[in-house]
């Protein structure tokens, strides 16, 4: 590879972000960083309110982690994938869980079900979100969340008979981990991930602290112009659904532990990998991992990756054929689709110009 061509190329990529934030009124900061050893590419750039160095509330990104945990307990002989979820779990939130016309299917949910959306269970995430814009001082725990989902939603369909894509699956996931660990949440995430990877800047939003003291402060992430970064009771609704809140370096840490086998055999991860289910056109869902695949006229080979994205426009990919990382986030809900958007058609892209 040229290095001028690099040069290019990079720099190209670098004002496409800026670009990006800067013409976006909704936007008020956003961090970029793709990271490529093979090719000696490393950018990692802020723009806005905001500096490479400042934590970022990833969203959705945090399924992964929730993943890996429980892949980390299946290694260890504590879980297995094909176990039922009420083995684990208080029978009073577990009660009548998916009751899909007329028939309990609760007791047939296995732990497998939960990691691929394949439960058919309803999401808890949406429209509670809304009573935490109405209402600043409202709060709920996980296990109040699960319950109002299962009070005021119906299932969409017995276990393993269809996708949906819920936070619901990843609360009780959470809760699996806590009693399996007989640790919160959080201090999991710390002791089986964190620590070991010297994540020194990375928390739970609301929940914890980063194991470095000097971290600086979790940069602002916004819903309709609406600022949630100081929501308490947000952090309850998003729990082991996306509460992990990091810096681009320390999610590097983290893919690279993934990808190298660190975190999870090969074997283990292949499986997470493996037993997906669809999620939309070109795109699988495996346990915790989204895997864009090849669709002809609609998604090109150059897009195969896999990782996860999330609702602030934050995403966490590693790009095989490139041997490329590519992590960032736009810290606003508008960002949604339009983070994965620009990720694959302004970085991506770009990158396939020179590896």
């Amino acid at each position: 590879m040229q290095t001028n061509q690099r040069e290019k190329v990079i720099n190209s990529i670098e004002k496409s972000f800026i670009k990006q934030v800067q013409k976006d009124k909704n936007l008020e900061s956003a961090f970029l960083l793709v990271h490529s050893e093979r090719n000696s590419i490393h950018l990692h750039i802020a723009e806005g309110a905001m500096n490479p160095k400042q934590p970022a509330y990833m969203a959705s990104v945090g399924k992964i982690f929730t993943s890996v945990l429980i892949s980390m307990l299946y290694e260890n002989g504590k879980i297995s994938f094909e176990d039922r979820m009420t083995n684990y779990l208080n029978p009073e939130i577990v009660k009548h869980l998916n009751v899909y016309e007329g028939k309990d299917y609760t007791n047939d949910i296995k732990i497998k079900h939960l990691l691929n959306q394949t439960s058919g269970l309803y999401d808890n995430f949406r429209p509670l979100l809304n009573k935490v814009l109405d209402d600043p001082n409202f709060t709920i725990s996980p296990q109040e969340a699960i319950i109002w989902a299962k009070t005021h939603q119906k299932p969409h369909f017995p276990p393993g008979n269809g996708f949906k894509y819920t936070d619901t699956n990843y609360h009780l996931l959470g809760l699996i981990i806590e009693n399996l660990t007989g640790i919160p949440f959080h201090e999991a995430l710390k002791q089986f991930i964190y620590q070991p990877l010297g994540m020194m800047n990375s928390s739970m939003l609301h929940y914890s602290d980063p194991l470095d003291k000097n971290t600086q402060h979790l940069s602002d992430f916004y819903i309709n112009k609406n600022k949630l970064t100081n929501h308490k009771g947000y952090a309850g609704l998003d729990y082991a659904g996306g509460g992990v809140v990091s810096t681009g370096e320390d999610l590097l840490k983290f893919m690279k532990a993934l990808v190298s086998y660190q975190l999870v055999k090969k074997e283990t991860l292949e499986m997470m990998m493996n037993d997906k289910a669809k999620y939309g056109v070109g795109i699988d869902y495996g346990y915790g991992i989204m895997q864009f695949k090849t669709v002809p006229l609609l998604m090109p080979k150059i897009f195969n990756v896999w990782g996860h994205a999330g609702a602030t426009g934050s995403y966490m990919f590693y790009h095989p054929k490139m041997d490329t990382y590519l992590i960032g986030t736009f810290n606003d809900f508008s960002y949604e689709r339009k983070g994965v958007k620009f990720m694959l058609m302004k970085v991506i892209n770009k990158l396939n110009k020179i590896i």
